[in-house]
């Protein structure tokens, strides 16, 4: 299995968290009822215990009312023209994949392009994504499959996929073999955040007992 993480640049999420949370004057009492998330939960990723899903990102970005991409760099660090080489992306491993920053998360206008990589079984989790504007998605390698409205779509190397983003989606990788796929989500409202926002529970979570058996 490969290293995803090898040479990236590091992105300390828990820090990050903690500074988005406690800048705005929120307790993680409170993040934990507003994200849906345990306090104890809360705690194991701001601690570096451990890390945070796909779904748990966006879930936290929409209770505190930022882009995830925050969790990358502040807002007011975005520019109007972003020149990234390549071994300068803001690289955040999550369970079985690599998500990659393309310059979105420095750029200025609402266009957000990213690269994703999967080993085999990696998906956005059980919760479906929904948010404004359209979503492109272009895979390089490897299957890629898209849950959308209903439907699904199996993508392989060359093919893609384009739809509104405020249908349902969800991803995963069915195949055996690490994806790599490139996405772009533009035409999200203004104001509006860049990536998925509102997450709707595909099915209960049951209580954990102890903070090394609660999945985040």
């Amino acid at each position: 299995m490969p290293d995803l993480s090898r040479e990236a640049i590091s992105v300390d999420v828990g820090n990050r968290l903690r500074q988005l949370r406690e800048g705005r004057k929120v307790s993680m009492r409170t993040l934990a009822t507003m994200s849906g998330l345990s306090a104890n939960a809360l705690s194991m990723i701001e601690r570096g215990r451990t890390s945070p899903s796909v779904s748990t990102l966006y879930r936290l970005a929409d209770a505190l009312g930022v882009p995830v991409t925050d969790f990358f760099s502040p807002e007011s660090s975005r520019r109007r023209v972003v020149f990234l080489k390549g071994d300068a992306r803001s690289r955040l491993p999550f369970m079985r994949g690599l998500w990659e920053g393309l310059g979105g998360e420095q750029f200025s206008g609402r266009v957000m392009p990213f690269m994703l990589t999967l080993e085999s079984g990696a998906s956005s989790g059980p919760a479906q994504l929904t948010h404004t504007g359209h979503e492109f998605i272009y895979c390089l390698r490897g299957q890629l499959e898209y849950l959308v409205d209903g439907s699904s779509y199996t993508l392989q190397a060359g093919d893609s996929l384009l739809f509104a983003a405020q249908l349902k989606h969800r991803w995963r990788n069915p195949g055996s073999t690490v994806t790599n796929a490139l996405i772009v989500i533009t035409d999200y409202a203004e104001g509006d955040q860049p990536m998925p926002m509102h997450i709707e529970k595909a099915e209960p979570e049951e209580p954990e007992e102890s903070e090394e058996q609660e999945e985040v």
